[in-house]
């Protein structure tokens, strides 16, 4: 009898493709342009002044705060899910001597690992697929990836440069707004373009919340880094506490970024619902740090007026050095980022500029466009951090006189 060959297998039957291996809601985001800038400084030895981290520590006292509470066996195993009474009180506390507004420490704060997973729980907790969340852009990166792991939309409305500085235009914001949206994800003072929105504007864009019963999420970490005007919370103005996830951070304050610890202040409907998505990204953190942080925000007005103003000077100085090397300089108003214009240096790239700015001069800078849904809009700015000693930003603006025409 005749061996008979196999049929050739149906084209039905044939293996599919292999999906890709990352979530399709995260495709858009690579490597962040923060590591990539930092690996670029480190391997061609240039000032790095691309990533937000300042390159002195905090207060004496507030490591040392630290360094008693791992002595003293304070934090060094799962402290409560709500974060430390401590830290919680401390918060609270803060948030009534600053701005007038009173929180239970015990229903109405929580303590996050950072801001970063601050925003990534308020998105995760309070949006659903389909829900539209503005933005303002350009805007911080880890907003995006928030918005898309939560299967919301990003709605982008865009600060534009003018008279040296980024406005917001409130009738842009007004038409952004649709029957699906769910919340306004703001921050103020902005990174990454040093914004402080003004009273007047964050009136008008409390009413719009009420009007259209909006959700409104503040990201307020550089709160205390205001050089021009002041800082209000949105929490505070008429409506608007029992609509606002306030967030903030010690590591912009207090220099100890590593530490990762931030907190929310909401109703405790708000802070629950916050809870429930935070409870299962980190559970707990920072355990020791979290007794030095309460320490950190019981600090005298005069430590943080001298932040202030050391920072202050220390943009003004960066801004100066900038503006001779022959860029355009957009001097902000708060955080320490100030943003720059690279077309009267004849680029437009700023992706190619940044990329080649260490080997030209010897800093790395960062690319605003990385910040934006319409990267056309961000493409001919770049940022720069000031939050370095006062011999870096020196010698950092020695350096880019190499590029003036």
């Amino acid at each position: 009898m005749t061996a008979m060959n196999p049929p050739a297998p149906a084209a039905s039957d044939a293996p599919a493709p292999r999906r890709p291996l990352l979530n399709r809601r995260l495709a858009e985001f690579g490597t962040t342009i923060f590591a990539e800038m930092s690996a670029l400084a480190v391997r061609t030895g240039a000032i790095n002044l691309g990533q937000g981290f300042p390159d002195t520590d905090g207060p004496v006292e507030i490591r040392e705060a630290a360094v008693r509470a791992l002595r003293d066996g304070r934090g060094n195993q799962y402290p409560p899910g709500p974060g430390v009474p401590e830290l919680r009180t401390a918060i609270a506390d803060h948030q009534s001597r600053r701005y007038g507004l009173t929180y239970d420490p015990d229903t109405e704060v929580l303590v996050t690992a950072g801001a970063t997973e601050a925003i990534a729980a308020s998105l995760l907790a309070l949006v659903e697929p389909g829900d539209e969340v503005i933005a303002l852009e350009p805007y911080y990166d880890s907003y995006a990836a928030a918005i898309a792991l939560a299967g919301g939309t990003r709605v982008p409305v865009t600060l534009r440069p003018r008279d040296g500085a980024y406005h917001l235009d409130l009738d842009e914001l007004r038409a952004a707004v649709t029957p699906r949206t769910r919340l306004i994800l703001l921050n103020s003072p902005h990174n990454p373009t040093g914004t402080v929105l003004t009273r007047e504007e964050l009136t008008a864009l409390a009413a719009l919340a009420v009007e259209r019963d909006l959700l409104v999420v503040t990201d307020e970490v550089y709160e205390h880094l205001v050089f021009d005007g002041e800082h209000l919370p949105l929490a505070s103005f008429p409506g608007m506490r029992e609509r606002t996830v306030t967030i903030s951070s010690a590591g912009k304050t207090f220099s100890f970024t590593g530490w990762k610890v931030g907190w929310v202040t909401a109703t405790p409907e708000l802070v629950t619902t916050v809870r429930a998505a935070k409870q299962f990204l980190t559970y707990v953190s920072a355990g020791p740090f979290q007794y030095a942080v309460a320490e950190a925000l019981r600090l005298p007005d005069s430590y943080f007026d001298e932040l202030r103003d050391d920072l202050r000077t220390k943009r003004d100085l960066l801004s100066a050095g900038l503006a001779a090397a022959g860029f355009e300089v957009y001097r902000p108003a708060g955080t320490y980022f100030v943003t720059t214009d690279i077309r009267p240096l004849g680029e437009t790239d700023g992706f190619a500029f940044c990329r080649a700015l260490p080997e030209r001069c010897g800093v790395v800078a960062v690319p605003n466009a990385v910040f934006y849904d319409h990267r056309d809009q961000g493409a001919p700015f770049v940022r720069f951090a000031f939050c370095k000693r006062t011999d870096v930003l020196t010698e950092a603006a020695t350096r880019l006189k190499r590029l003036a025409p």
